[in-house]
Formats: C-alpha cells, structure tokens, sequence
C-alpha cells in the first residue's frame, strides 16, 4: 500500500483506517461536497467529486518524522499527479492532538506550517528549479519539491472568522502549477472562476476576501503570502519564512 490515496480506494476502506483518519477524511468530503455547493473553490470541489484529488494522513506534524513522511508522499505523489487529471491537487491531513487543538492559536499554526515547509527541503534529493527563483521576495517564487512548483494551501483548526480556512484538523493541499495553465487572469475561464470564487468567499466567510489574494506572476503577487492566511481582514508577515533548505528541528511549541 502506498502513502497517496485515491478517493475511491477511501470511500471502499475508510473503515480500515485508525479513527482520526476516518474522521479527517469525512470532515473533508462533508467540508468540499456539501449538497449546498457552497464551498468556494470550485476547481477542488470538481476534482474531488470526480476522483482526481489524492490524499495522505502524517502524524503529529510537531515531530521531525513528519517532515520525512512528507517528502515521502509529495514524491509519490508528483509520479502519479499528471495521471489523475487537470484539477488535481494533494491534500494532507496531519493528526492533530487534542493539546494542540486546545492551545495552537492562528499564529502557532503559521509558525508550525512553514517550519514543515522548511524542513521537507531538507530532504528533496532535486535541485530547485531554474525557471523558478529561489528568492521568495520575487513575484514569481513558488514553493518546489522534487522538481516540481507547487501551491500550498493551509488550513487549520484555529481559524474561525476565515472559514474557507478552517479545518478540523491541520490540513495542507498541493497544487501542482501546470493545473494553474489553463486557470489564470489570461483565460476567460480563469477571469470567470475568478469571479465566482471570490463571490463565494464573500458568501462562505465571516470577513472579507483577503487582499493577498491575487493571480501568480503579478508583480505585486507574493504566492507564499496565500499559503497561509491570516483570520483577520488582511495582517500579512513582510517577509517570507521559507528558508529553502535550511531546517528547524524544533518543530514544538513552547509551552504557554
């Protein structure tokens, strides 16, 4: 058994799997699929319905073993991502304790994501990609693993006001950047989910469509400020915590 699953390989043998995974993989279909058809990426919600999302459960992502586990399954991943269709993406579900949940507030999970972020490097055996810089205050940075860019979306649990943010448990999906070829503010079909995407924040969420929220290559666009949003109308970091192949063994936070 592989570490990437499909949807329908877990809609036959979610019963197999330990509980917290059942219960990550139900929040998820109830969270994308509603029959209100309310959650506002469309492209995610028609990948998922029709089999093109993949999937992987890591442990407790305080812990330098899930940082490997990670690499594991991004690696996996990127051999099958082109096969599984155009609106593919890879969403991880992290176990998440109940410690965390009780104590982990919006900024403690930030911390946490891009301390993940920057130690899966650590243990991607490719070079970084020439054609994308390195330099994250450059407009068209995007993060990279095994050769392949990638948009990284998080959501966690903290987040409450930004609910199309909000998870039951620490979640981050890869988006592969070719599925972006035919999706961006040059197409007409890009420039219509544009708009509907948006209209359906306005709707899903409490405040309103963060500012960051822009198209890649902008020159006033900073992908990594999408990865992580704040759960409030628009505080950003200034600059960007990714530090490519250097990491942060210390994955805990310190006690309150």
């Amino acid at each position: 058994m592989g570490v990437v699953f499909e949807k329908n390989w877990l809609d036959q043998h979610l019963p197999s799997l330990p509980l917290w995974q059942q219960n990550a993989f139900k929040d998820f279909s109830l969270m994308i699929a509603d029959e209100a058809n309310t959650f506002p990426c469309i492209p995610a919600r028609t990948g998922f319905l029709s089999n093109q999302l993949r999937f992987s459960f890591i442990g407790d992502p305080r812990e330098l073993q899930s940082a490997k586990a990670l690499a594991t399954c991004l690696k996996e991943y990127g051999y099958c991502a082109r096969s599984a269709g155009k609106y593919t993406s890879h969403a991880i579900f992290f176990e998440t304790p109940k410690d965390m949940l009780e104590n982990y507030e919006v900024e403690d999970y930030r911390a946490l994501f891009w301390t993940l972020l920057n130690n899966v490097t650590a243990f991607d055996e490719k070079e970084w990609p020439r054609e994308i810089p390195s330099d994250p205050s450059v407009h068209t940075w995007e993060f990279c693993f095994d050769g392949e860019p990638y948009f990284v979306f998080c959501a966690t649990p903290a987040h409450q006001l930004r609910k199309s943010r909000h998870f039951s448990t620490l979640l981050m999906a890869f988006q592969p950047r070719w599925v972006f070829e035919d999706i961006n503010d040059t197409t007409v079909l890009g420039q219509k989910l544009k708009r509907l995407i948006r209209k359906r924040i306005d709707l899903y969420d409490a405040i309103p469509g963060h500012p960051d929220l822009k198209w890649y290559g902008q020159k006033d666009n900073y992908e990594w400020k999408q990865y992580f949003l704040s759960d409030d109308e628009g505080h950003s970091p200034t600059t960007c915590p990714f530090l490519k192949g250097k990491s942060s063994i210390n994955l805990s936070k310190r006690e309150k």
